[in-house]
């Protein structure tokens, strides 16, 4: 599978208490004199515009003959209208489908026989395509991308089977696997009217209707130079780069009108909303989920909030886990996680009852564990732990050119500033257990809740 869909796969990072890495924010408090002095070192970063509005962002490595590229694309499934749903994604995999001067299918493999990779992924704010190779074959993949840009074949053929495939991929992603509806089900109950509201994977329905036309107007508005961002991490000479994005890219007009953007502002949830769903036999036993509105990402109170979430949920002795699996008992499964994005959104805590408890149990320790945090401040071994994951993410992430270009375009394109990347230790570091009590009294509060009880179905005679 192509797709990463961040929001659809999020029941997955949950069932197996993954916590993914928080990047930078505003600075806030002065740091205490027990935290880590560990840094992860500084990236040297270099950046051109073209003047068709095409961003290039470069870091080099040396240390190997490879790189990284990958191209961000500032449109997903929050740039989609009503109706229009699933678009973002299906382009992740059109892209794939052949342009002027390669063939359907053809790009990944050339990829693959100068021995590198290729992938993509779509989430609720880019869709991103990336490449790994032999550091000498930068040129060619530079070209390779600028030709889908500028030429890729969106014709019948190619939206029929890929529809197809995206809708198999709902199947496979949110249909099929228990308590797959899960997030889709809430997200479409806390956001009323900002496009979060609709998952990135899109709605069978809106796929079905769409046509050719309405596919390739999507294609024409957000695939264009000054709506993109290469990211080039590894073993390249930065003006070589921006003289090979020149040549390749420097030709691709700049559409006359800006890229549209929707700009829907969710209005302030004043009271707490409730629902409940019951699924098929494949999900058996209650759970529950709790979402609860937070900021954007780089907002202000981010990166509080950022440790507070690997506090809560990160790995089985984090407060969620060790509550409601390992004390009580009440739980198979708990997690949680801060999906922060480009617009704000949800701090997420999950539960899979035990045979015999119920989901309100399960809510009722949720909310118990929140309102811990909210009482007392945590303790300097729970925050200086939860710093060095955060660092220790970050140190090693480093030694990877992908996961470097991950982090260097989220700062970039989400953040609007690549040098958030090295900032980000001394704000992480700077957080205190008065910060982490703030915020938690600010945003895990009923008010801005959103819950969905799922009850066990009734038993089959």
């Amino acid at each position: 599978m192509r797709s990463a869909i961040r929001r659809a796969r999020c029941i997955a990072a949950l069932l197996l208490l993954c916590a993914a890495a928080p990047r930078a924010a505003a600075g806030q408090t002065s740091a205490p004199e027990t935290a880590p002095a560990v840094r992860p070192r500084p990236l040297h970063i270099v950046s051109r515009t073209l003047a068709n509005g095409l961003r290039v962002i470069l870091v080099e490595d040396h240390s190997t003959p490879i790189l990284n590229l990958q191209i961000w694309y500032h449109v997903g499934s929050k740039d989609e209208r009503a109706g229009r749903t699933g678009f973002a994604h299906l382009f992740e995999h059109l892209m794939f489908k052949g342009s002027a001067h390669v063939a359907p299918d053809e790009h990944s493999r050339i990829v693959e026989a100068a021995g590198g990779v290729d992938n993509a992924y779509t989430n609720d704010d880019a869709t991103v395509f990336w490449e790994t190779v032999p550091s000498n074959f930068l040129e060619r993949v530079l070209w390779l991308e600028a030709d889908r840009m500028a030429s890729l074949t969106v014709d019948q053929a190619n939206f029929t089977s890929e529809r197809e495939v995206v809708k198999e991929e709902r199947r496979l992603r949110v249909e099929n696997p228990p308590y797959g509806r899960l997030f889709e089900d809430l997200y479409a109950v806390a956001f009323t009217v900002h496009p979060y509201h609709h998952t990135p994977i899109g709605s069978m329905e809106d796929l079905d209707q769409a046509a050719l036309a309405d596919v390739q107007e999507f294609y024409r508005t957000f695939y264009r130079p000054d709506n993109a961002t290469v990211i080039v991490v590894g073993d390249a000479a930065p003006e070589e780069c921006f003289a090979w994005a020149e040549k390749y890219f420097g030709g691709i007009p700049k559409p006359a009108q800006p890229v549209p953007r929707l700009n829907l502002v969710e209005p302030p949830q004043t009271e707490p909303k409730q629902f409940t769903k019951t699924y098929g036999t494949n999900s058996p036993l209650p759970a529950v989920v709790e979402g609860y509105k937070m900021p954007a990402a780089f907002a202000p109170d981010y990166y509080a909030l950022n440790l507070a979430s690997s506090i809560l949920s990160s790995g089985e002795s984090s407060r969620l886990y060790r509550r409601l699996v390992y004390e009580s008992q009440l739980a198979a499964q708990a997690a949680g996680i801060g999906y922060f994005t480009e617009d704000p959104n949800l701090f997420l805590a999950f539960a899979v009852m035990n045979q015999g408890k119920t989901a309100e149990e399960g809510k009722a320790a949720i909310e118990s564990v929140l309102d811990q945090m909210k009482e007392q401040p945590v303790s300097e071994h729970e925050l200086t732990k939860a710093k060095n994951q955060v660092l220790a993410t970050s140190i090693f992430g480093r030694e990877g050119d992908q996961q470097t270009g991950d982090s260097l375009g989220f700062a970039a394109v989400i953040g609007k500033d690549p040098e958030l990347v090295n900032r980000d230790a001394d704000l992480y570091l700077a957080v205190t257990p008065a910060d982490i009590q703030r915020v938690a009294r600010q945003y895990f509060v009923p008010a801005r809740s959103t819950v969905l009880i799922i009850t066990a179905p009734a038993p089959q005679r």
